[in-house]
């Protein structure tokens, strides 16, 4: 009879695949809701892997989901593939050279994310299978994190109702469980209209749409004051009304991302900036409207899972990088301030550490104080399901979000190294919690006890759809 195999021998045997995948999805960037070949890669996969597969979830061309076992709790392990505008870049080199200039770039490592979370649910599905354990496990490959809030639309369309863990992870220059905090937010656009005229001639019969933009960001800047600390606004004029100044605009536009850190704050916050659009159209004889366009809620910890996640991750313990992954990673450093290094350890509430270039620890669970975060979708899984993330070291210490040095990182060895160990820690995770439901059970009255007194409201309204592409509407 032979031996049944362990979970680090089903990922050691599969990495390969997974790692092909992760590159081929680097070398085809792709941006919110384009994500075809992305989701294509890891659909072929799925079917090959013997899960049977959803299409199309929430009504997202570009979202898929891969379920395999029987009866038992669901565990689902989230992924992602969306890249991000302006980032091309030749992947290995510590020298800025896009690709294609102008061009797409993996500049938050989902290339790594998708690819990871999925080797984790296909060696969980191998494991349940060779043990004889009941139980199903879930892969959910997610589109358009970046900004897109897909999550959030699938929360909406019930794509989570019956799944009781969730299980996902980030590509990080450090190790460790996720300190649960993120701040929800909502993009809105709101477009104002005037009336045009002769700015010379008779501007007194005009109606400026581009006053009432700049007064809507005057506004806001001066709420800044009375608002909470931990709150962030930002906006993008995204329509001037032309490029003549002697005609009175009609038309204008500007973007907000209103960012709090919780739920309610959010949706208050909101509401004081669309009063003050409207008092800009009051002032200046203009009209308003709005539309939102994204939105996430914050996250939502759970003791329980956060726990037992960090004890999945110090019995594997840190990610074995080796000399020449700590040079190159000592070659992307000498393009980063000092201050880019300092910040890094302080989000993950750590002490700097001179000459230190890859992540050799596991921080502990709730490093960090939490003003250095931003938002993600994930969040709004959180309010339905419990929840836990982990980041796994894939890039240089001090590598700034959202940049060319972090693609240019996303193929490297190491980034193999650190998606292959989350996946190693997320199946370990999702085997634990099916040997033990007493687990499960804990996870959820830790669920039930943080939102007893607060009502989910998805950030999303009901009449708000994801921005598709004319080809998925074609």
């Amino acid at each position: 009879m032979c031996d049944k195999p362990d979970l680090t021998k089903i990922i050691n045997s599969k990495s390969k695949d997974f790692t092909d995948l992760s590159d081929q999805i680097w070398d085809r960037p792709e941006l919110n809701y384009e994500e075809y070949f992305a989701c294509d890669a890891h659909t072929s996969l799925l079917e090959k892997e013997g899960f049977h597969v959803t299409r199309g979830v929430a009504g997202i061309p570009t979202a898929v989901m891969g379920e395999a076992g029987t009866e038992g709790p669901i565990i689902a392990i989230l992924g992602e593939y969306d890249a991000l505008p302006g980032l091309s870049q030749e992947a290995g080199i510590a020298v800025q050279k896009p690709v294609i200039d102008g061009g797409k770039g993996h500049g938050c490592g989902h290339n790594l994310l998708g690819a990871g979370s999925l080797l984790a649910a296909a060696a969980v599905k191998d494991y349940l299978a060779a043990n004889g354990i009941k139980g199903r496990v879930r892969y959910y490959g997610c589109p358009a994190e970046e900004g897109g809030s897909s999550k959030g639309f699938m929360v909406r369309a019930g794509a989570f109702e019956n799944v009781d863990i969730a299980i996902c992870w980030h590509p990080a220059p450090f190790t460790g469980v996720n300190n649960p905090i993120s701040l929800a937010c909502n993009e809105i656009i709101f477009k104002f209209t005037g009336r045009a005229a002769h700015a010379s001639a008779c501007p007194h019969l005009g109606r400026s749409a581009l006053d009432a933009v700049e007064i809507m960001n005057v506004g806001v800047n001066y709420m800044r004051e009375h608002m909470p600390s931990t709150a962030r606004i930002h906006y993008a004029v995204t329509d001037t009304g032309g490029h003549a100044p002697n005609v009175v605009q009609a038309k204008a536009a500007v973007r907000y991302l209103i960012r709090a850190r919780t739920l309610p704050e959010l949706l208050e916050l909101s509401d004081r900036v669309r009063d003050i659009a409207k008092g800009a159209a009051l002032i200046t004889g203009t009209s308003v409207t709005h539309e939102v366009v994204s939105g996430d809620a914050n996250l939502v910890g759970n003791t329980p899972l956060e726990a037992l996640m960090h004890k999945q991750l110090m019995k594997l313990g840190p990610i074995q990088f080796d000399d020449a992954d700590r040079a190159t990673a000592a070659e992307f450093q000498k393009t980063y301030t000092k201050a880019d290094i300092a910040a890094s350890f302080e989000r993950f509430g750590l002490k700097p550490q001179a000459g230190l270039s890859l992540c050799d620890l596991i921080f502990p669970p709730n490093s960090g104080d939490g003003t250095l975060v931003g938002s993600t979708d994930v969040g709004t899984v959180s309010w339905v399901v419990p929840t836990v993330q982990i980041r796994s070291t894939t890039y240089a210490i001090g590598t700034p979000g959202h940049s060319w040095q972090l693609v240019a990182q996303g193929k490297l060895p190491a980034a193999h190294k650190g998606m292959v160990y989350a996946a190693n820690a997320m199946a370990s995770l999702a085997i634990e919690l099916l040997n033990n439901p007493n687990e499960i059970s804990l996870a959820k009255a830790d669920f039930s006890e943080r939102l007893a007194d607060t009502p989910f409201v998805n950030p999303i309204p009901d009449d708000v759809f994801p921005p598709l592409p004319e080809k998925a509407n074609a």
